[in-house]
């Protein structure tokens, strides 16, 4: 299904026919078919809405570079649009980015909140990640002088995007120039202190070998949200949620029976 938000064309999906409504979340550079296993564990006992984020799946991009307000505000928009506010979100990483700060914007607007491999907060870079940036900035200044040479401009830019391939992370250089605007926006925002403002119960399910959101992330998130709780899965990576998917999806299924 399609609907206009935000400017943008919105994809969602709607499943489960009674009970109280979930929406899934998909992480950075994924889409919400990534979710099929989880909607299809929760559809007999839950109206399920699944998204596709800007930029993702089958969704338009967004028409200017959005950070997580803008995400979150269009998440907001489209949940109000589909009789889906006021229900239980489940999210992997960048999903759940946007839905910690729509839970915190607008309290009311979740029931419950599951995160997984959840994303937001920024770790201090260490010596190395502070020289590679350093050696970085110094060689993009370079070129950018060179590129206001008219006949050397072509061969700035070649050299610019070489530059960014050696430099930027795997997701940074898989997008396209815009999306890596969008991208910047969103990885630069610390979220530490939306974390305490928001009010709805939390359960935090984490892949304790996790490298992309190590477990200290979901450590800290378990102290700085007021009411939540963390549930490790042994072994599991930041998709412990697709590779212990029958375990994942119990765990859910308990957290969202119980009464608040």
């Amino acid at each position: 299904m399609f609907t206009e938000i935000g400017g943008t064309k919105s994809a969602y999906t709607l499943s489960g026919e009674k009970g109280s409504p979930v929406v899934l979340l998909h992480g950075w550079g994924c889409r919400g078919q990534m979710m099929t296993g989880v909607a299809g564990a929760l559809e007999e006992d839950h109206r399920v809405l699944t998204v596709d984020f800007p930029g993702f799946g089958d969704s338009g991009m967004p028409p200017e570079p959005w950070g997580i307000p803008e995400y979150a505000a269009w998440l907001k928009d489209l949940m109000e649009g589909t009789g889906f506010a006021g229900a239980a979100a489940v999210g992997h990483s960048f999903g759940c980015r946007v839905a910690a700060w729509a839970a915190s914007e607008w309290p009311g607007l979740f029931t419950k909140l599951v995160f997984t491999g959840a994303a937001g907060l920024r770790k201090e870079p260490d010596e190395a990640a502070r020289k590679r940036a350093e050696e970085y900035r110094k060689k993009r200044k370079i070129l950018e002088g060179i590129r206001k040479i008219g006949a050397l401009k072509g061969i700035a830019e070649k050299a610019e995007e070489s530059l960014r391939q050696k430099y930027g992370s795997a997701d940074y250089n898989a997008l396209d120039p815009e999306m890596r605007k969008t991208f910047v926006k969103v990885v630069n925002l610390d979220l530490r202190d939306r974390y305490p403002l928001i009010q709805a119960p939390t359960l935090l399910i984490w892949g304790d070998m996790d490298t992309e959101t190590p477990l200290w992330m979901g450590r800290e998130m378990e102290t700085l949200i007021p009411d939540a709780g963390l549930v490790l899965l042994e072994g599991g990576s930041h998709f412990a949620y697709l590779e212990q998917a029958l375990r994942f999806n119990t765990i859910v299924r308990h957290f969202l029976s119980e009464e608040k």
